[in-house]
Formats: C-alpha cells, sequence, structure tokens
C-alpha cells in the first residue's frame, strides 16, 4: 500500500486534498481536465469539484506518465487509452486479465467480424 492510498479514506475530496495528496498545484488538476476526458470529476451543488479515489488514481497515473516517465501530454493520453485501468482490489504481485469488451449493436460486431477476417486472410498470406 502506497502512503497516498493510505491517507485516501473519504468517498469525496475537495480539489485542495487533492492537491495536498498528490503534491500538484490545483491549476495542473484544473488543467488536466481539459487534456484527459478519464479525470471529469463531478461538481457539488456550489460547484465545487468533487475527486473520488478513482479520479485520484487517474490523477496519479498522469502525474507518472508526465513527470516521471517524461511522456508528452499527447503520449500521456494514449498510454491512459491503451491501458486498462487497475481495480481498487487488485493486489500488485497478480495480474488481472483486462475486462472483456461489451458489443452494443450488431453493427458493431459485424465490423469487428469484418476485421477478424481480414487480420487472418493477412496473416494467411504472411505465413504460406
Amino acid at each position: 500500500m502506497t502512503k497516498i492510498d493510505s491517507e485516501i479514506k473519504k468517498l469525496y475530496y475537495s480539489i485542495g486534498e487533492v492537491c495536498k495528496l498528490t503534491g500538484l498545484k490545483s491549476y495542473v488538476l484544473r488543467y488536466w481536465e481539459t487534456e484527459f476526458r478519464e479525470l471529469r470529476p463531478p461538481k457539488n451543488r456550489a460547484g465545487n469539484r468533487t475527486y473520488r479515489k478513482k479520479d485520484i488514481d487517474t490523477i496519479i497515473k498522469i502525474k507518472e506518465l508526465l513527470y516521471d516517465k517524461k511522456f508528452t501530454i499527447e503520449g500521456a493520453r494514449n498510454q491512459l487509452a491503451i491501458t486498462p485501468q487497475v481495480s481498487d482490489t487488485s493486489d500488485e504481485g497478480t495480474t488481472e486479465k483486462p475486462a472483456p469488451i461489451v458489443i452494443n449493436s450488431s453493427k458493431e460486431a459485424s465490423i469487428l467480424l469484418e476485421v477478424r477476417d481480414q487480420l487472418k486472410s493477412i496473416l494467411d498470406k504472411i505465413n504460406s
């Protein structure tokens, strides 16, 4: 358990509390909301942002990508899009399978089947 995980005990956090937990300035968090669609904390009746643990985990991941791994914002955005989000109950030593993709329409299913068939065809040509 990281230091930040041990400090997270509430359901909702203000932007000031998230700043203290993550070591970031509030203007950085507000800017990241405009750049990362995964980071959209809801607002309460007073119009204040209410961050949840999931939002804080996303902020920590963005911070790691930008500050530690030196990704650009575009690169971090792409990395977040392809990296499955880790559930709150997972242990650090175990690896989980990503959640299955849910197909919402027959049109999506037919497109995926067509892509699969085309990929199989390409693979057959490469192997022959």
